[in-house]
């Protein structure tokens, strides 16, 4: 009977080799200028070990004086650790990568590592340069471009054997670069073409070796500039590796205080926390100034929503409702009074509207502001009036004396003077018998 086996296990499977291969490792001590530096792999590698270093960055040292040198060190007796003197002068820089037997670069590679101060400096002489063997081209001298060919150069009478070229990523992917056929030329030497297979803005390290070692014939820094050509990437293309680099704990700048330096994760905790409380800050400012912007919203929307009726003199609502004026604050239209009244029948047929004038009993006419005060459109009843007559004389002389006390009161006005002015007279000034000019 034949038994299938799912794609998924027979993944796992063939992985499996893999992953038993898979090994890291990692600085046991801090690198120091001219003391020992310690490191050890675990897991399950394949030996002999090999560490290279590699120089990263300009030299510190004055009038531009390069004196570190690339390091290949092998393991003592394909062990796990290694110890050896750190040839390099604080505030310097460099790259390690750790191989096995599997290849090069196979335990990943580091970031740039800091050399931290010491008071030893008997390992490099400070005034003298340190030369190499051998140095490389590449053709054309503008630098790596993402998914273009280069060429890779030397004079083969400065080399010894076969020549070899490695790349090496910063807190990434080494890898060895694999090499064409070589050809000469008169320009450019011998050398062969290399498709940079590398995405755009990645930093990296080109290092070239021979059969004295890798890095006999020095290295060169890049930044792979970016291309449309894409058709060279693959997910094996070398990269950065996301995540925690190799090496483990390490110092990344020289702001040591001599107590054992200061590692990516503690910087990293200190810029999270400053940002965090940052964003805190921030969040309750722009809360604060929202909460008093909507607190004085609700005020300026009434204020705004309906404007103040003072009048109130129709009815906004539609519900019908009585908006009229108290009565002491109720308009009422002043009626100019006729300057003669014939008798009391005409004042008797005037009750079915509001009167304009009223009188006292002194015979004295009332004010236009007083009659407003006490004489309403609300009234339910006209006042009750007594027969009054009235004579205007054109000589405002005495008036005559009531024959009897049974007869009207008569009341005496001065001139009118009403033909100086050209108006509409009222129906009661047409009922008037009295003359204003002329005979009395």
């Amino acid at each position: 009977m034949k038994i299938q086996i799912p794609s998924s296990i027979s993944l796992s499977l063939s992985l499996f080799p893999l992953l038993a291969d898979a090994y890291t490792w990692q600085f046991t001590s801090q690198p120091r200028q001219c003391q020992n530096l310690s490191l050890a792999v675990q897991g399950s590698g394949q030996p002999p070990y090999t560490l290279l270093i590699i120089p990263y960055g300009p030299t510190p040292l004055p009038n531009n004086t390069e004196v570190r040198t690339i390091q290949s060190i092998t393991f003592p007796e394909n062990g796990t650790t290694l110890s050896f003197k750190l040839a390099y002068p604080e505030n310097s820089s460099f790259v390690a990568v750790v191989s096995d037997g599997s290849g090069f670069g196979s335990g990943g590679t580091s970031t740039s590592v800091s050399v931290l101060t010491s008071s030893d400096s008997s390992c490099y002489d400070a005034t003298q340069t340190v030369q190499i063997p051998w140095v490389f081209n590449i053709d054309p001298t503008g630098g790596l471009t993402q998914c273009e060919s280069v060429r890779l150069w030397w004079e083969p009478s400065f080399v010894n054997g076969t020549v070899r070229f490695y790349g090496a990523i910063p807190g990434g992917t080494s890898f060895s670069i694999p090499q064409g056929t070589p050809s000469s030329n008169n320009n450019t030497g011998t050398g062969f073409s290399w498709t940079v297979d590398i995405t755009g803005g990645t930093n990296i390290l080109l290092v070239g070796g021979d059969d004295r070692g890798v890095g006999s014939g020095g290295s060169a820094p890049f930044t792979v500039s970016y291309s449309s050509n894409s058709s060279c990437l693959s997910n094996n293309s070398p990269s950065s590796t996301p995540g925690s680099p190799a090496g483990g704990s390490y110092p990344t700048s020289t702001s040591d205080t001599g107590s054992g330096g200061r590692n990516r994760s503690s910087s990293n905790t200190g810029a999270i926390v400053g940002g965090v409380v940052g964003a805190i800050v921030f969040l309750t400012a722009i809360f604060l100034i929202a909460y008093f912007m909507f607190r004085r919203r609700p005020y300026a929307a009434v204020s705004k929503e309906r404007p103040v009726n003072v009048l109130q003199d129709d009815d906004e609502d539609g519900d019908g409702s009585n908006h009229d004026l108290p009565n002491y604050t109720a308009p009422e239209p002043f009626l100019v009074p006729d300057p003669t009244v014939r008798g009391s029948s005409d004042l008797a047929s005037s009750q079915d509207r509001p009167l304009s004038m009223a009188t006292t009993e002194n015979a004295r006419p009332q004010s236009p502001m007083t009659s407003m005060t006490t004489t309403t459109r609300k009234s339910a009843a006209p006042p009750s009036l007594r027969a009054v007559n009235i004579i205007q004389h054109d000589d405002a002389g005495p008036s005559e004396e009531p024959t009897s006390p049974s007869e009207p009161e008569t009341i005496e006005l001065p001139p009118a003077y009403t033909n100086i002015r050209q108006a509409h007279r009222s129906p009661l000034a047409t009922s008037t018998t009295a003359q204003t000019g002329g005979d009395s």
